[in-house]
C-alpha cells in the first residue's frame, strides 16, 4: 500500500491478497479478532480497486469471524453490508443467500430481525423470478411470525405464500396454506376472516371436495357452534397434526370462545341438575301440554 518516488499508486490488488492470507492464518490460529481486522482491510483494498464482489466476500468473512466471537448483531450488520454490495455488483442470487445466512445466525437471538432478513431475501429471489427459493424464505418468515405470536403479520405472510403457490400451480400446497391461515385467523379470534379465507379458496382447482376443505368446514362449524369437542377432534386429524410444528401447535391449542361448551336449552340444564326422574316427569308434562293439539 505504500507509495514512493518510483511507485505513485498503491497496489490494492496485491494488498488484498496479502490481507486475505493473513486472515486465513489468524483464523487457523483461532485469533478471530485479528482475522476480522484482516478481512476488513482486505475488503477496503478490494473496494479501492473497484472489485465489489471480492469486497463483499471479505465483509462476509469478517461477519463470520464475529459470529465465532459470539457478536451476532455485529456479524449480521456486516453480512447485510455484503449483500448490498452483491446487489450493486449485479449478483442478486449471492445477495439473497447472504441474507438467508444472516437470518439463520440471528434467528434464535432476535427473531424479528431474522423475519426481516428472510423477507428481504424472498423479495430478491422474487425479483429474479426464482419463486421456489422465494417461497422457502417466506415460509421461514411465516413460521417465525407464528412462533412469536405476531399473528396479524403471519396472516399476511401466509397469504403472500399462498398467492405464489397458486401462481406456480402447486395447488395441494395452497390447501395446506389455507389450513394454516384459518388456524391463524381463529387464534386472532377473527372467525369472519377464517370463513372468508375458506370461501376464497373454492376458486383453487380441486379444493372443493378435498379432505382439506371438508376438515376446514367441520372446524369452522365446531368453532361457530362453540363445540370444543368437534374442534379438538378436527385439530387432532393427521391432516393438522403433521403440518409444520408451529402450525400443528396452533391446532392443538385452539380454544373456542365461551369456554367451549355446547349450547343447551335451559330445560335440559335444569333436568340434568334434578336427576333422571325429574327429566322424565318434565318430558311427560310436555307431552300432556300438546296432547290436545296446538289449537
Amino acid at each position: 500500500l505504500k507509495t514512493g518516488f518510483l511507485k505513485w499508486k498503491p497496489d490494492y490488488d496485491s494488498a488484498a491478497t496479502e490481507y486475505g492470507k493473513a486472515a486465513v492464518a489468524f483464523k487457523n490460529a483461532k485469533q478471530f479478532d485479528q482475522a476480522r481486522e484482516a478481512c476488513l482491510r482486505e475488503a477496503e483494498a478490494h473496494e479501492n480497486n473497484k472489485a465489489l464482489f471480492h469486497a463483499a466476500k471479505a465483509y462476509e468473512q469478517a461477519g463470520m469471524m464475529l459470529k465465532e466471537m459470539g457478536r451476532l448483531p455485529e456479524a449480521v450488520q456486516l453480512i447485510e453490508k455484503a449483500s448490498m454490495m452483491y446487489l450493486e455488483n449485479g449478483t442478486p442470487d449471492t445477495a439473497a443467500i447472504a441474507l438467508e445466512r444472516a437470518g439463520k445466525l440471528i434467528e434464535n437471538v432476535n427473531p424479528e430481525k431474522a423475519v426481516q432478513l428472510y423477507q428481504q431475501a424472498a423479495s430478491v429471489f422474487e425479483n429474479e423470478e426464482r419463486l421456489r427459493q422465494a417461497l422457502e424464505m417466506l415460509g421461514k418468515a411465516s413460521r417465525l411470525l407464528v412462533r412469536g405470536r405476531r399473528l396479524d403479520e403471519a396472516a399476511l405472510s401466509l397469504q403472500k405464500e399462498k398467492s405464489i403457490y397458486k401462481e406456480i400451480e402447486n395447488y395441494p400446497t395452497c390447501y395446506k396454506k389455507t389450513i394454516a391461515q384459518v388456524l391463524v385467523h381463529l387464534h386472532r379470534n377473527d372467525y369472519v376472516a377464517a370463513e372468508r379465507c375458506v370461501r376464497e379458496s373454492y376458486s383453487i382447482p380441486g379444493f372443493n371436495g378435498s379432505e382439506d376443505c371438508a376438515a376446514l368446514e367441520q372446524l369452522l362449524e365446531g368453532y361457530d357452534q362453540q363445540d370444543q369437542d368437534q374442534v379438538s377432534e378436527v385439530c387432532n386429524l393427521p391432516l393438522f397434526k403433521y403440518m409444520d410444528n408451529d402450525y400443528a401447535k396452533l391446532g392443538l391449542t385452539l380454544v373456542v370462545p365461551g369456554g367451549g361448551i355446547k349450547k343447551k336449552s335451559p330445560n335440559a340444564a335444569q333436568d340434568k341438575a334434578r336427576g333422571p326422574a325429574a327429566a322424565g316427569s318434565h318430558a311427560d308434562e310436555e307431552e300432556d301440554e300438546y296432547s290436545g293439539g296446538l289449537c
